[in-house]
């Protein structure tokens, strides 16, 4: 259907793909397995139209064809799911499924309720329970991402690319979205699907294309492959998990929370956390689980102050008690976020690696009087690079021009800079590699063996188990469970994440 023939392309003088060929076969799941930097993402905005300029050739239905720009491709009938959401976040989900599609009257305006009744029945089939005029920057990442996969079913396309589509969505959402992938097969279309998940791989995917390293490795059918041999061709060596060993011996508090709370808005009192209470000890990684809605990311922002109009209880860091008003004054407490929408939350696209690296710490390293201090910046971002293996051209490369997994290094690195004593982790492996993963796990486990106390929010359950001291469980903005890791199993932690009461 779709044939991409020694594609070469460029950034900055960095080569993300040096001659890389592969082909997506009609009616199937086609796999695109890789580990973050392999081009796997930039090889579908090529596919897609997002990047015009490159070197070699694309086959559609056996024709040449150079897409200038994504409409071009979607007018072909080629749709891709970004796996860094692009929508407008003050425009309603309608305005931003039909945005460059519109339906018109005669009489040329807008026919609003034609596109409100397609976004609908879009929704209902995506088993997204929100309202049409719902704006986007009001749902979830989990949300949004069900909505830019609505964005490209309105089209039909005849090639569909899905760039880590359930990296932020619930297990039902996957399902749902399994059974959609498989009538899409039914009715011959052809799905590109990039995914570091191996498990969902093994259950969805027809073929696998292997890129490593910005080329092409190897490709074939899934039947007859495991785990193992697919690691093995994306990266080329053995990965080790790590796994955490048991504190010896109990440490000292130092984060307690208590009775902590917090209102939806001023004008609606309904509590999205209600009443809160938990320690995190010197050390100790605390696995925080919980389906979408469950108030987990809501926890994090407001420790770090984004609400303090709305919250209530009682927060104590090393026994002092403290009133956190706002982002400065956490970071002056200790306190790290790493935030799960990296995109929106983590970086800031037109800044270079160096800049992104130093923003949170200036005051404490590279800045004196107002005025920076290039070369201890340059050494700060340098120091960061090569402890966390972040794959760059430079401390100067645009971090937009990075792959997430170095992105969220690179967030890291922010905030390690800031020397807290408790990190706030959000979804740290999100859209990330098994190795990277890996090398993750193995910073967290790094940093908490220093001495931070580590809070771990996380919707993969044995990213939980492999990392974690402890676990709690929120469902609907209450505690329903706490537990030390070796107490806990799947089935206990599913219970409990959809339990009203503790």
């Amino acid at each position: 259907m779709l044939v991409a023939e020694n594609i070469t392309k460029r950034f900055s003088g960095v080569t993300a793909l040096d001659n890389v060929c592969l082909e997506l076969h009609e009616g199937k799941v086609n796999a695109i397995l890789g580990e973050n930097g392999a081009g796997k993402s930039t090889l579908m905005k090529i596919l897609s139209g997002v990047y015009p300029d490159y070197e070699g050739q694309l086959l559609w239905n056996g024709r040449p064809v150079r897409f200038a720009n994504t409409k071009e491709a979607q007018e072909a009938g080629i749709a891709i799911i970004h796996q860094e959401l692009n929508l407008i976040p003050y425009l309603s989900i309608t305005e931003n499924i039909f945005l460059g599609q519109e339906i018109e009257t005669i009489w040329g305006t807008l026919d609003k309720k034609k596109m409100r009744q397609t976004t609908t029945e879009l929704l209902q089939k995506l088993k997204l329970n929100v309202a049409p005029e719902t704006k986007i920057n009001e749902l979830k990442v989990g949300q949004q991402q069900l909505v830019e996969i609505a964005k490209a079913l309105l089209l039909s396309p005849q090639v569909i690319i899905m760039d880590e589509p359930t990296s932020a969505i619930t297990d039902q959402e996957v399902e749902t979205l399994f059974d959609i992938i498989n009538e899409l097969k039914q009715e011959n279309k052809t799905i590109a699907y990039i995914s570091h998940k191996l498990d969902e791989l093994f259950r969805i995917a027809d073929r696998y294309i292997v890129l490593r390293d910005g080329k092409s490795i190897d490709s074939g059918e899934m039947a007859g492959m495991n785990h193992d041999q697919l690691i093995q061709k994306m990266v080329g060596r053995e990965i080790f998990v790590h796994q955490k060993p048991a504190l010896s011996v109990p440490q000292e508090e130092l984060l307690s929370v208590q009775h902590f709370s917090l209102k939806r808005s001023t004008k609606r009192p309904e509590l999205v956390l209600d009443d809160l209470s938990f320690t995190l000890k010197r050390g100790e990684i605390l696995g925080i689980f919980g389906l979408m809605g469950a108030g987990r990311t809501e926890l994090f922002e407001a420790l770090f102050g984004l609400y303090p109009s709305l919250t209530t209880g009682t927060v104590r860091i090393e026994g002092k008690e403290v009133k956190i008003t706002s982002p400065v004054e956490a970071v002056k407490e200790g306190l790290a976020l790493v935030p799960e929408d990296r995109k929106r939350d983590g970086i800031v696209p037109i800044m270079d690696v160096k800049q992104n690296i130093s923003l949170a710490s200036l005051a404490y390293h590279v800045e004196k009087n107002g005025v920076l201090n290039t070369q201890a910046e340059t050494e700060l971002a340098t120091k960061y690079i090569q402890e966390l293996g972040i794959k760059t051209s430079s401390s100067g490369q645009l971090i937009k021009n990075l792959s997430g997994g170095n992105q969220q290094k690179a967030i890291l690195g922010k905030w390690l800079a800031t020397h807290p004593k408790i990190l706030l982790l959000d979804e740290p492996t999100r859209g990330i590699d098994v190795h990277a993963k890996s090398e993750i796990y193995k910073l967290i486990l790094q940093l908490a063996a220093s001495g931070l106390g580590i809070l771990m929010v996380s919707s993969e359950l044995p990213e939980i188990f492999a990392v974690s001291d402890r676990v709690l469980v929120l469902s609907e903005g209450t505690l329903t469970l706490e537990t030390p890791v070796e107490n806990a199993t799947e089935d206990k932690l599913l219970k409990a994440a959809i339990s009203k009461k503790c």
